[in-house]
């Protein structure tokens, strides 16, 4: 079987690779310095090329509060024509398997906790990461529309919060966990007395490895899926602040964590209920401290690539 990773360096797609190639699978894919996904011609060549039997969507613009607040443009936009793009060429090439890697900010900033599958569009969404969403619920849509039409069995998968090795530790653009991981790190060489956070620290989040969302999309690959889309948690919540102290313990920061309760939190409450894929047979295996100490080592064998910027 080929499996094709569309967005193979980042967080998702490079766990999937590793996990693939000890299951034995052939695989191939392209980041975006390989391969320009919003060029459709380009796409439909390298699905020539390669001839996959299945395809993972992982490739997205994607990034934090802050990032999402200044280019709305383009979250928006480019989310729109680079799934467009692999979608469409799936279908001309007859690709018997796209899974698309979702994300669990789809669903309403009000949503009944924990989020069920169907509350996906019953109200309004978190403005601060409104564009992105509204772009990748299109995408969602397209492949239930490509499920519906011409029955392909193809599905959505919608992961909570995810964090690991190779994820995007940026301090504007990237997302909480690995923002935050930075920023402590930062503050603890720089020797800061304080280290100010975005929110007041209340919000309820969701967590998982990367590696054990790889290990659901591996799990899921070979099976009939009878849900167009399908929520991927871990099942342990954690406040933003409680998750700030234990990585400032973890990380060696002695200075002294400052809410800023003036800025945005973001959805007060966000966890999943993953009661349809633990149905199938899947849960998770990495705790949230064995993954944090994992990612952070990480982070310090690759110190170099992220000190000090943003």
């Amino acid at each position: 079987m080929k499996l094709y990773i569309a967005g193979i360096n980042g967080l998702v797609g490079s766990a999937v690779q590793s996990l693939a190639l000890e299951s034995g699978l052939q695989v191939f894919g392209s980041g975006s310095k390989t391969l320009n996904f919003l060029d459709e011609e380009h796409v439909q060549q390298e699905f020539k090329i390669v001839k996959p039997d299945v395809l993972l969507i992982s490739a997205a613009r994607v990034g934090g509060i802050r990032a999402n607040l200044d280019s709305p443009v383009t979250y928006l936009k480019e989310n729109l024509v680079i799934q467009n793009n692999l979608i469409g060429a799936a279908h001309k090439m007859g690709i018997s398997r796209v899974i698309f890697l979702g994300s669990s900010c789809f669903y309403p900033k009000l949503a009944e906790q924990p989020i069920k599958e169907e509350s996906l569009l019953s109200l309004p969404l978190e403005p601060t990461n409104e564009p992105f969403a509204i772009a990748k619920i299109a995408g969602l849509k397209l492949i239930e529309a490509y499920r519906r039409q011409f029955a392909y069995d193809w599905f959505t998968l919608i992961p909570c919060n995810l964090y690991g090795p190779r994820d995007n530790f940026d301090l504007i653009e990237g997302h909480a966990l690995p923002s935050l991981m930075h920023k402590i790190e930062l503050a603890k060489v720089n020797k800061q007395r304080k280290l100010s956070l975005w929110g007041d620290g209340s919000p309820l989040r969701e967590f998982m490895h990367a590696s054990d969302l790889a290990r659901a999309i591996l799990f899921l690959m070979d099976k009939s899926i009878l849900h167009s889309h399908i929520n991927v948690g871990s099942g342990e919540e954690i406040t933003i602040k409680t998750l700030a102290l234990q990585m400032k313990e973890l990380i060696g920061f002695d200075g002294e964590i400052l809410f800023d309760k003036n800025s945005l939190n973001g959805t007060p409450r966000k966890v999943l209920d993953s009661s349809i894929i633990r149905s199938y047979g899947w849960k998770p295996s990495i705790t949230l401290n064995e993954g944090l100490k994992g990612t952070y080592e990480w982070l310090l064998s690759h110190w170099e690539n992220f000190r000090g910027r943003c």
